[in-house]
């Protein structure tokens, strides 16, 4: 091919839109097969994931021994001893807004944003200001399909938290488009997929893959390609076709609400969908996978994945040696059983971030993997469930920013630095141009 295929590029079809993986034939005639950190005025898009998890963790098996290269995985963390070059181990970090109130909810709202949220009983919500991915969308977000990509597991929660007074909304977002504006999310990996997927929004027939609609526009775009270009192409369709399959499984197993009320079915749907332990694991795989292919065809740079809303009191026993909701256990009281589950929470939630940055880094971009281009942030509001403790928070970030971070390392910041001077340093590696994030004027030392 003589020109460029447009990074933009999609196969269409009848209510179908496929967006493309970065392709060889995407790159200028002149600069295809030379080495990337060869190519003058290459652009290199850097994506943004930011993993959040409910209630904490396990205090005691959670910080990897040794600093800085020399350092080993700790209980929790062992699912990422595989990617130990490809991760940063952030240790001390807090998020100073949170100290002004009780419980999760001032410290899940204000995670992204940085700032203390005013305590109010649901009538008016206030979070005190935009989450840094949310800053980044207003920022990037015009140079792709989608701004910004927000999921989730469990519908809103509504009410008071009598405990500490707070609405629970609070509690189920980590994304606001202002200070009192949450981003909506979505928990129905199918209302997910066809939202990348469908020009319809999912309204035709469901029947028929999104592979099917467009194969003619496949296999013509396919006759053009170079054989590395083919085989990049068609495995990327194949992993579409994939999570689609997965998806329609767990159709299959649960179902759909009838169309005759649409927004109470849509929220009976959701409840069904929270409560559905069996299915959790696979809608979680699901999610994720889809991250990785909205970030492959760049149908957006920016996504969160809430694996549970604040006081999620889901239920884990799938995990093996676990029994009893997430909430109860993450209250342990230091009871040996129950900081046993607590751990195997943590770590099988570790176990979904290690497939994560598995899957990245098997995607080629040329030189370079989409990890190598992204960076994804894992992390929770608190340290220990039992104390509702805010500081030294867990927090691990994998990838590079084409090249403008460097892991493999486990770094002991000083005690109480400044989580938004993480959420700085990561926004000025989006090329967003920030001053200042909450309550940080400098990123945070040693990210790259």
């Amino acid at each position: 091919m003589n020109r460029p295929i447009p990074r933009r590029a999609a196969l269409r079809g009848l209510g179908a839109l496929v967006g493309l993986p970065w392709l060889e034939a995407m790159a200028a005639p002149a600069v295809r097969g030379v080495a990337r950190a060869a190519r003058p005025n290459v652009d290199v898009p850097v994506r943004l994931l930011v993993l959040f998890v409910p209630n904490g963790v396990n205090p005691t098996t959670w910080t990897p021994a040794g600093e800085g290269r020399d350092w080993t995985p700790s209980r929790a963390l062992e699912p990422l001893a595989p990617h130990r070059d490809d991760v940063t181990i952030l240790t001390n970090l807090w998020n100073r807004g949170s100290r002004g109130g009780d419980g999760h909810y001032v410290k899940v709202a204000g995670f992204l944003t940085g700032t203390t949220i005013a305590q109010t009983t649901g009538r008016h919500l206030d979070a005190g200001g935009v989450s840094m991915d949310q800053v980044a969308a207003r920022a990037i977000g015009d140079r792709t399909p989608l701004p910004s990509l927000e999921l989730s597991t469990e519908p809103v929660t509504g009410g008071i938290d009598r405990n500490v007074n707070y609405t629970r909304l609070y509690g189920s977002y980590v994304s606001w488009r202002t200070r009192t504006t949450p981003a909506p999310r979505e928990i129905d990996p199918r209302r997910a997929f066809d939202r990348l997927f469908r020009t319809d929004g999912g309204l035709g027939a469901r029947e028929r893959s999104v592979l099917d609609l467009v194969r003619e526009e496949a296999r013509s775009l396919a006759g053009r390609l170079g054989a590395d270009d083919r085989r990049k192409l068609d495995e990327y369709l194949d992993s579409v076709r994939g999570v689609e399959r997965r998806i329609e499984h767990l159709d299959a197993h649960r179902a759909r609400p009838p169309a005759a009320d649409v927004r109470r079915d849509v929220d009976a749907f959701d409840e069904r969908l929270a409560t559905t332990g069996d299915a959790f694991p696979d809608r979680v795989r699901a999610m994720l996978d889809l991250i990785v292919l909205a970030f492959r065809a760049d149908r957006t740079r920016i996504a969160t994945f809430m694996f549970g809303n604040a006081v999620t009191n889901r239920s884990y026993a799938f995990v093996d040696g676990v029994s009893g909701g997430h909430h109860e256990i993450s209250h342990h009281q230091n009871a040996p059983e129950a900081l046993e589950q607590y751990t195997r929470i943590a770590r099988w939630q570790v176990e979904q971030f290690a497939h994560v940055i598995a899957r990245m880094k098997a995607v080629d971009e040329g030189e370079c993997s989409l990890l190598d281009h992204s960076m994804a942030l894992f992390g929770s509001a608190l340290r220990d469930g039992n104390r509702h403790d805010p500081k030294n928070l867990p927090v691990v970030v994998a990838g590079r920013a084409a090249g403008r971070l460097r892991p493999g390392r486990h770094v002991v910041h000083p005690e109480n630095s400044k989580l938004c001077a993480l959420h700085l340093g990561l926004l000025r590696r989006l090329g967003v141009e920030a001053e200042s994030f909450g309550d940080a004027d400098e990123e945070l030392a040693g990210l790259g």
